[in-house]
């Protein structure tokens, strides 16, 4: 008896990033960061398409979001786009910066929690996870200060359910903390450029990249 094999299908499956191959993992693919320093220090040459990234600030507002401006840019642009979602920011998204960057306003979303709800914080979480599982949203942005283990695998799972890349905001203090994140970076800014310090990633050695500021 004799089977016919899709090598097609085969090679697809060869491919999936967290599948282990005996010598290594599979080799990854990400989303360019728009910008050719970073990437060329990733794993995959860019962002993950999939799963969890920890960006960690000494505060809000000091470029995180100017990080993930080019991804989000094309992530809204693209034929059929998924939504970017971003879960209780600190800030009001400035409608008008984001449409100079190219980025679609009708495919961002803002969600928010009752600012007085003894709860909020689990309402924050659980609307990230929602966001990240359903499949509707290609990338999800929260800002976490307290994160369990446990919250963590499983925004991660939500992750790979969700085919999305899921990104928390967290204070420099967490570098400290077990994470299922898989790249944690942490972020300051100068006058004139943003330092990243790579503290985490598949296959990378800790790093530090600068990135000018236009």
């Amino acid at each position: 008896m004799s089977f016919a094999v899709d090598h097609s299908r085969l090679d697809a499956l060869l491919q999936h990033p967290s599948l282990w191959r005996g010598r290594g993992a599979a080799p990854q693919v990400g989303h360019s960061t728009g910008f050719d320093a970073l990437d060329a220090v990733l794993p995959g040459d860019g962002w993950p398409r999939r799963g969890l990234v920890e960006i960690l600030v000494a505060g809000h507002g000091c470029g995180e979001l100017t990080l993930f401006a080019p991804l989000i840019q094309r992530l809204t642009q693209v034929e059929n786009p998924r939504w970017c979602a971003f879960v209780a920011p600190p800030f009001e998204p400035f409608a008008p910066a984001w449409q100079a960057r190219g980025a679609r306003l009708d495919r961002l979303l803002v969600l928010r929690a009752p600012r007085l709800s003894a709860e909020r914080a689990s309402l924050e979480f659980w609307a990230l996870e929602q966001s990240l599982l359903c499949g509707a949203c290609a990338l999800g942005f929260a800002w976490s200060g307290a994160l369990g283990m446990t919250q963590s695998r499983r925004l991660a799972l939500a992750t790979e359910r969700g085919a999305s890349l899921g990104v928390l905001i967290r204070p420099l203090r967490a570098a400290v903390e077990y994470t299922a994140a898989v790249l944690r970076i942490a972020l300051t800014r100068t006058t004139t450029h943003l330092r990243l310090q790579l503290l985490k990633g598949r296959g990378i050695a800790p790093c530090v990249v600068e990135l000018p500021l236009s």
